[in-house]
């Protein structure tokens, strides 16, 4: 079965780890090298073991620690053409044979795991999310750092047993908080982030599409806390007569500390 596991989300820095049988592999790596390596060590995976690191994007909430972890432990770095040459040289020295260029909405294979890397809209180069499959139709996607719900976005997440969501901010704490202006209207652009109540909404079509387990992602430091978003969703979901606990497990990943490894049945 496919397992999941958060190492970090949220505005500070993105880790998540994704396994299957012998195949292990890292989406972003934003977090410090030490901290992957020992939150790996604490699911018992070792950091050698890990094949790759698919990049979503540039930003360095995404990378910090991508360049560390592929020179300490040889690990490949996967991601689409615009974000390579828009991070390379925020990475460090890469070996050639561990810079590897995929191109969306195709379909690879690494190891046990099916990966296919699909477009998100975010204001950078060129913004990916991720479907993981096995060859007994599981199916989990990652999707984070997103302006708006398109209609790619719910043709890939659709059909996922666990769905990785961004619930990044709540509009009045956003609106009645201190950024400026210009980032504000950056925030809620269609190429910003995921308001907690548009994630809830989009959370009623997953369940109807068959999604089991909703983790909510990347929660702003400044304009959100896990307790509001969880119950952003959980009220529109009840809402619309689907209940936390019965139609769909419902969590909040943390930015200060991992999750707990999530199993696909």
């Amino acid at each position: 079965m496919l397992k999941y596991c958060s190492i970090g989300s949220g505005s500070s820095g993105n880790c998540h780890y994704v396994g299957y049988k012998d195949t292990n592999i890292l989406v972003d790596a934003g977090l410090s090298g030490k901290r992957i390596a020992t939150t790996l060590k604490d699911i018992e995976v070792e950091a050698n073991k890990i094949k790759g690191i698919f990049i979503t994007h540039e930003h360095s909430d995404h990378i910090k620690g991508a360049g560390i972890l592929s020179r300490k432990f040889d690990i490949p770095i996967f991601a689409n053409i615009k974000t390579w040459c828009s991070m390379k040289d925020k990475l460090g020295d890469i070996q050639d044979k561990n810079m590897k260029v995929f191109e969306n909405d195709k379909t690879y294979s690494i190891g046990d795991i099916i990966i296919r890397p699909f477009s998100i809209e975010h204001d950078a180069a060129d913004a990916v999310g991720y479907n993981f499959y096995t060859g007994n139709d599981e199916k989990m996607s990652i999707a984070t750092d997103i302006g708006c719900i398109t209609d790619n976005l719910k043709r890939h997440l659709y059909k996922s047993k666990l769905v990785v969501l961004e619930s990044n901010y709540d509009h009045n704490m956003l609106m009645m908080g201190s950024y400026p202006y210009s980032l504000k209207k950056r925030v809620v652009s269609n190429t910003g982030h995921l308001s907690n109540e548009d994630a809830a909404n989009f959370c009623v079509d997953l369940i109807k599409e068959g999604t089991e387990s909703i983790l909510l992602a990347h929660l702003s430091k400044e304009n959100n806390f896990p307790e509001l978003a969880y119950e952003t969703s959980k009220g529109i979901l009840s809402q619309n007569d689907m209940f936390v606990g019965q139609d769909v497990k419902l969590d909040v990943l943390l930015r200060d500390s991992a999750s707990h490894v999530y199993n696909l049945k």
